[in-house]
């Protein structure tokens, strides 16, 4: 079936070994040192930091196998103790550290976005993956008091170490991953940055099989699909975190489908490097050109409330009505004049959630960052923000690509195994190679603003079916999905076999999310219940 992964203990560690070893040069190390960056603003930046990626293959159980990432500096964010032998993260996300004493300055938002910069054998590959967690028996939504024994149980097991919020858990750290939880407890992957395609995949699958593990004891599964199939929004648990409380009263304000993005839908992104401000223009242009391809491939959520919703992507369509100050295709990065500098003035310009003082979130919903530089925000007057403060806010902006000091790429739904590793290829392949990125940048420059915005509308329901020029989406999913292989020929890690998904989708011009709808109206007599296991982990 399309989302059940069932590999032996044996197939499972040669897998990971195989990936781990698979590119060249030391597989064991991953490096970001200093790297300067100049863009043509003049910003100048370095960071300094030096992980190690550790492989631990141990004994036939579940509860040898893992794939640890270890990091020099285990705790950027608050003061780590132990209970027992499982160390707990004090602070949870987002970060706070000492607050400034001096207001910041224009230049240092600039120049947190320009730090990103860095050298091409320096670039990664970070994939993050949403799923939602459900009880077996009933199909009903984990409660926050199952997903807490969950964390515990993998924590235990595995050795994660705990995040807490207050005397909650909410999420889980290992080196440069981590477990969070979304506002209806949606089970998230945020993974380290590696180096290849493989090296991904066998996180992802370690990931999996530690869930699993720990979720098949409780009678607990997990679901790969975009929007929640059956339940209500009523039903969803609400998780007890302190920024989802704030977005909830806020969201009704600014859109009518902001609490179903809240609670009812899961994702899978990557999050890719540049070398330099222009390198991050053209990546950013291209993202957001393909961004309707890539939602049209993995579209996977075309039921609501137990039935057909009238969207292949529900979760695509949703974000069209969910707080268009902080959404959509950012025409303006295609503007002559685009650069670091412009998407600091869109960020300041897009009304704050919160700020988070003393381990507590402090609504600040509606208001300015440039009146909280200045002291003059009514919810902390007299108190001026720090990079902690820059790098939280930009957390709260949701555009189909999001620049941070990387470009994360949000279009496509969540999905069963084989699309969590497709996704990655997929854009790897076209951004990751000079040529496929420029071939990309020529097939789309006279796309207009219109024609942008008039497929990323379209495909949430007609896929890529949807009427383009002279012909059908699928034409030039086609040529892409050729392009993004090509790209990843020339990476030389023997990648491409990732792209098979992929490439099957573009080639029939059927989404995963037909293939679901032929389901419901014949096999499964129109009932949604056989999804759960269809698409489960």
């Amino acid at each position: 079936m399309l989302g059940v992964l069932f590999l032996s203990t044996v197939q499972s560690r040669m897998l990971l070994a195989m990936a781990l070893t698979s590119c060249p040069g030391s597989a064991h190390y991953i490096h970001s040192e200093t790297v300067r960056c100049k863009p043509s603003i003049g910003v100048v930046s370095s960071l300094s930091t030096k992980t190690q990626l550790v492989k631990e293959l141990f004994s036939s159980s579940w509860n040898s196998l893992r794939l640890t990432v270890r990091t020099t500096s285990l705790y950027s964010h608050g003061v780590g103790r132990r209970r027992g032998h499982q160390l707990v993260v004090g602070a949870s996300p987002p970060t706070e550290h000492a607050v400034s004493t001096e207001p910041v300055t224009r230049k240092d938002l600039l120049d947190y976005l320009a730090s990103g910069c860095k050298p091409k054998e320096k670039w990664r590959i970070g994939t993050e993956h949403e799923k939602f967690g459900f009880e077996i028996k009933t199909l009903r939504p984990m409660k926050y008091e199952q997903i807490a024994e969950l964390l515990n149980g993998i924590s235990e097991r595995f050795d994660w170490e705990k995040i807490m919020e207050g005397d909650n858990i909410i999420g889980l750290k290992q080196g440069k991953q981590s477990i969070s939880l979304e506002p209806g407890g949606q089970f998230e992957l945020s993974g380290a940055p590696l180096e290849t395609l493989h090296q991904t995949c066998a996180e992802v699958n370690s990931h999996l099989y530690q869930v699993k593990a720990v979720a098949e004891e409780m009678g607990l599964g997990f679901l790969g699909i975009g929007f929640q199939p059956k339940w209500r929004r009523k039903d969803i648990p609400v998780m007890p975190k302190g920024r989802y409380e704030i977005m909830r009263n806020y969201m009704p304000k600014v859109g009518s489908l902001g609490l179903d993005m809240m609670f009812r839908t899961c994702t899978v992104q990557v999050n890719l490097d540049f070398s330099s401000e222009s390198d991050m223009i053209r990546k950013f242009r291209a993202g957001l050109a393909l961004q309707p391809i890539a939602t049209a491939i993995f579209a996977n959520s075309p039921f609501t409330d137990g039935k057909p919703n009238g969207y292949l992507s529900m979760r695509s369509h949703i974000w069209t009505d969910t707080d268009n100050a902080r959404t959509g295709m950012l025409p303006f990065v295609f503007d002559e004049s685009f650069g670091f500098e412009q998407y600091v003035d869109y960020a300041l310009n897009v009304p704050m959630y919160f700020v988070y003082r003393n381990k507590k979130y402090v609504n600040c919903m509606g208001m300015s960052f440039q009146d909280f530089m200045a002291g003059k925000l009514p919810c902390l007057p007299d108190v001026y923000p720090n990079l902690d403060d820059w790098e939280n806010h930009l957390t709260t902006i949701f555009p189909e690509v999001r620049l941070k000091r990387y470009l994360e790429m949000r279009g496509a739904d969540g999905g069963p195994w084989r699309r969590l590793c497709a996704l990655p290829a997929f854009w790897v392949g076209i951004l990751y190679d000079d040529i496929s990125l420029q071939n990309v940048l020529e097939l789309t420059a006279d796309w207009t603003s219109e024609e942008r915005q008039m497929l990323r509308n379209g495909v949430t329901k007609y896929g890529l079916k949807t009427p383009f020029r002279d012909g059908l989406l699928k034409h030039v999913a086609q040529e892409v999905v050729k392009l993004a292989k090509d790209g990843l020929e020339r990476r030389g890690f023997k990648e491409t076999g990732f792209l098979n998904e992929v490439t099957q989708v573009a080639n029939a011009g059927v989404t995963p999310a037909e293939k679901l709808l032929e389901l419901y109206h014949g096999k499964w007599g129109q009932s949604i219940d056989p999804v759960f296991e269809e698409l489960l982990y």
